[in-house]
Parts: C-alpha cells; sequence; structure tokens
C-alpha cells in the first residue's frame, strides 16, 4: 500500500527503495582526501566533551584559531574542528581554482534549488559527491554529479537506461537532486540529517536515531556508517572553504533556528507583515510549499514553529501579505496535508 508523506511526492515506495539504493552509500572516491589521524582525532574530540572536560573550552578554542584565514569558525561546531582543519588543508587549494571553472555549474543550480525554495548552499553536495563530474562513478554504481543510484534516479523523475542516462545530465539531475532533498527534508527538517540520509539512507539515520534517542546529528553520529558521518563534515567543510563561514545547512535544526532568530527582520520586512492565529497541527514544510515560501525566511518570521505549535496546539504566524492571502486561501488543504503528513510519518 502507498501511503503518501506529501501529496503526490513521498511514498512507501520512495522510502524503501532509498534505504535499497543508499545501502551502500554514494561516495565519489579520489577527489577529496580524508585524514585518518583526523578522524581518530575528532573521535577523541568527542569522547573528551562527552566527559565534560573542564579545559575543553580552551583546546575548542585553540583548534579554532588554528583554522586558515579567511574562514570564521564562529558557527562551527567544536566536534567539526579537527576535521574541518585537516580537510581545508588538504582541499583548499582545489575548492579555490573551482570557485572559478565552477562557476557556471553553480549559477545553474542556484537557479534551480530557488526554485524548490531550497538554500543556495547545497549546491555544495554535489561538489563533495562528484567535484562536479558528470561521468562521475561510485563504486555502488552511483552516477552523475549528484551521484543517483538508478531506482532513486527514476523515482526523482530521471531516465536511465543503456542507451540515455539523466542521471550525467547537470540540469534534469539538479531538478531530481531538489526533489529528492525535498523528500528528505520533510522527513527530518534538519540539514544535517539529510545529508547523512543522502550519503547512507534513511534507513541509517532512522536507527541512528533510534539508538541514540536524539535527533542532534552530533549525538546520534556514532551510530552512523564512518563514510556517512564523515560525508556530513565534507559538506561543512566545503561549505567554510567557499563561503568563509556556516549557514542553516552546516547547523543542526536547533543551531539554525537560533541563527535565523538572530538575524533581525528588516524595517520593510517588518511592515509589510500579517499576523494570523491558527491552531492545530499544521506542518512548515507543507505551509512553505503550498505558498512558496524558502525555508530561511519563514523560519525567521515564524522561529520554533513545529516544535511551539505541537506543544501548544496553536501559533501566532507571520507571513508577508501576499503570502498570507495564500496561506488563507489554502488553508484547509494546508491543515489536511499536515495532519496526513504527520499520521503516516507517526506510522512508520
Amino acid at each position: 500500500m502507498v501511503k503518501k508523506f506529501l501529496a503526490g511526492v513521498i511514498s512507501m515506495f520512495f522510502l524503501s527503495s532509498a534505504y535499497a539504493d543508499n545501502a551502500e552509500g554514494t561516495y565519489f572516491e579520489g577527489y577529496f582526501p580524508i585524514s585518518d589521524t583526523a578522524d581518530k582525532k575528532d573521535s577523541l574530540l568527542e569522547e573528551a566533551q562527552l566527559l565534560k572536560d573542564p579545559k575543553q573550552e580552551f583546546r575548542d578554542f585553540s583548534l579554532a584559531s588554528s583554522l586558515p584565514l579567511g574562514i570564521n569558525p564562529e558557527q562551527l561546531n567544536p566536534q567539526a574542528i579537527v576535521f574541518v582543519k585537516d580537510y581545508v588543508e588538504r582541499n583548499s587549494k582545489k575548492m579555490e581554482e573551482m570557485k572559478d571553472w565552477g562557476k557556471p555549474y553553480f549559477d545553474m543550480m542556484d537557479g534551480i534549488l530557488i526554485q524548490y525554495n531550497l538554500p543556495k548552499e547545497l549546491k555544495y553536495l554535489a561538489v563533495i559527491e562528484s567535484y562536479l563530474k558528470a561521468n562521475a562513478r561510485s563504486k555502488a554504481g552511483a552516477v552523475g554529479p549528484w551521484q543517483f543510484m538508478p531506482a532513486t534516479a527514476k523515482n526523482m523523475g530521471l531516465r536511465v537506461s543503456k542507451k540515455y542516462d539523466e542521471r550525467k545530465d547537470f540540469a534534469k539531475s539538479t531538478h531530481a537532486a531538489s526533489r529528492y532533498l525535498t523528500n528528505l527534508y520533510a522527513l527530518y527538517s534538519d540539514w544535517l540529517l539529510v545529508i547523512a540520509a543522502y550519503n547512507g539512507g534513511p534507513g541509517k539515520v532512522d536507527a541512528a536515531i533510534r539508538k541514540s534517542g536524539s535527533r542532534d546529528f552530533w549525538t546520534l553520529q556514532k551510530y552512523l556508517p564512518a563514510e556517512s558521518k564523515n560525508h556530513v563534515k565534507k559538506f561543512i567543510a566545503t561549505h567554510y572553504m567557499m563561503e568563509g563561514q556556516g549557514g542553516i545547512t552546516t547547523a543542526t535544526s536547533h543551531e539554525a533556528k537560533v541563527i535565523t532568530a538572530n538575524a533581525p527582520l528588516q524595517a520593510e520586512e517588518s511592515s509589510n507583515l500579517k499576523i494570523q492565529s491558527i491552531s492545530g497541527r499544521y506542518n512548515s514544510f507543507v505551509i512553505m510549499k503550498h505558498i512558496s515560501i524558502d525555508i530561511a525566511s519563514f523560519n525567521k518570521m515564524n522561529p520554533g514553529f513545529d516544535k511551539l505549535i505541537a506543544s501548544n496546539g496553536n501559533y501566532e504566524l507571520k507571513l508577508p501579505n501576499d503570502k498570507m492571502e495564500a496561506f488563507l486561501a489554502k488553508k484547509p488543504a494546508i491543515l489536511n496535508e499536515s495532519m496526513q503528513l504527520l499520521l503516516n510519518h507517526g506510522t512508520n
């Protein structure tokens, strides 16, 4: 029986095939070496933090201060510092070169990601997946810049055959990746978990959540395969190299809300807002999809939406005038889909 997670988008078939497809991950080897020493140091650092070493804060500061110039460590989780430092030292030259030759690809991907109301920085996932190589192929059989396995590619609307493989088409595969990332974000509402699931499959992430009792990446990472755990850190490191700092895609769900909440609304934005009292188990992602608003903007206006409406049952929703009109016009459909998502996800 097919269960809809989002109308016409997410199904149990999608989930089961994603689990199978990503059993071996989508890691594309050969371009971005990582240091075993750095990974071991990261593990030791994690253990020290779990023990709440009183000297750890000073160590974190020292490590952060040793990052290359131009990289702002302010939003970098201490558990990622050793890995990021080593990764940057090994790959910064290639990343600097890519900023030049990769610009046409990045511009194209930016345009497509924006169409799906996704953060543009997700394009760096294609960097660590394939080094932006259309013909990249992993040992497991993942192909293209976004390293899709055949079944997942077909589920996301790509043609895969001996004669023609749309996984190698930059534009089409970016559209497919955007759909897949959208589906994963609907499950986790956390970009670090999305990236881990993109690499290892939702099954691995769900198992880590169950074993750890947490949805925080830095808590559950030890229950993830090493490849998936490191994939997330590679993404974080690449983001820092390309942007000079972190953002909502390099933060946990909680950290992202703090980042968004600390970014004050501009006077023009505030004057254009409407406030509507709502009650019921609305889902922020369903709202965003129906009114076509990006994640960062919605969270900036409505911090902690899902958690607060789940606990209180009501919320003072803030939206720009035109978006509020769209919300009110689609309110019954949005609530119905939100409830369907809640019921389906709660039974899995």
